[in-house]
């Protein structure tokens, strides 16, 4: 399993990842399965986009981008 933080690319709109081994996700798509951390859980979700990147079922957040990801 491979961790790292959620970005957002600016320069193809969509969200990324740093992962902790130095390397870059730098375009997620939507429906992209993963597990994030929320108030000290991993939470299984997948990402999708309306007006805005979300994550299915994470609301308590103030913003996906920086939240601790894994795949």
């Amino acid at each position: 399993m491979k961790g790292g933080a959620l970005f957002y690319n600016p320069e193809n709109d969509r969200m990324g990842i740093y992962f902790d081994d130095g390397t870059t996700e730098s375009g997620l798509h939507c429906g992209d399965p993963m597990e994030v951390k929320v108030d000290g859980k991993w939470v299984s979700t997948r990402l999708e986009m309306s007006e805005q990147w979300y994550l299915v079922g994470i609301k308590d957040v103030d913003s996906i981008d920086g939240l601790k990801v894994r795949l």
